[in-house]
């Protein structure tokens, strides 16, 4: 009867033990995860934060140059950025005023910039798409106040003699709508400070 009773208490030791490494192990494994989980979400965080509306016009102005140079391809590439730089942009640290603004032009700002981006063998398509995305371009840089001074240009040649704008960053005119076949075709109207 005392076998029994020490193999009984020994084994109930033993099983108090197991249950207490279990649960230290598992405690240790939900912090671990815990701190996984926070640090991916503050990785995201830190990613979204990171964009500014700066970086929109930036790889406007990318586009802007490549349509000069009749690069399709590198209008596409400018285009997909613009839309990636699009769905990460914080919104957190915008006015009211600019929230507003923002809104009203985020999905046609995409919308564009997707378009010129499938269409790297299309390039009177993508300057089509191109001319309404520099009208979004210049409620965003008027509501912004950008880093740098741009320059509100004008074509009276594009979209079929209507003529068109775009935003640059110099005041010399380089044509987006005529490239190479008139790349000094156009005026600046208005300086963007």
């Amino acid at each position: 009867m005392k076998n029994i009773f020490i193999a009984i208490t020994a084994a109930a030791i033993s099983f108090a033990a197991c249950n207490s490494n279990n649960s230290a192990s598992k405690d240790t494994s939900d912090k671990n995860n815990d701190s996984s989980s926070q640090a991916k979400m503050q990785t995201a965080t830190d990613k979204k934060t990171t964009v500014s509306v700066n970086e929109i016009v930036s790889g406007y102005l990318q586009l802007k140059e490549a349509l000069t140079n009749d690069n399709g391809k590198g209008a596409a590439d400018a285009g997909k950025a613009i839309v990636e730089t699009v769905s990460r942009i914080d919104k957190s640290a915008f006015t009211p005023e600019q929230k507003k603004v923002y809104d009203n032009i985020e999905s046609d700002i995409k919308e564009n910039a997707e378009h010129i981006g499938a269409n790297a063998d299309k390039i009177a398509h993508q300057r089509e798409h191109f001319e309404m995305l520099s009208n979004d371009m210049y409620d965003l840089v008027k509501a912004f106040k950008t880093d740098q001074p741009l320059y509100k240009d004008f074509c009276p040649m594009a979209n079929d003699g209507k003529g068109a704008f775009w935003i640059s960053e110099t005041k010399e005119i380089k044509n987006p709508y005529r490239g190479k076949k008139m790349p000094t075709c156009g005026s600046v109207k208005e300086e963007i400070k």
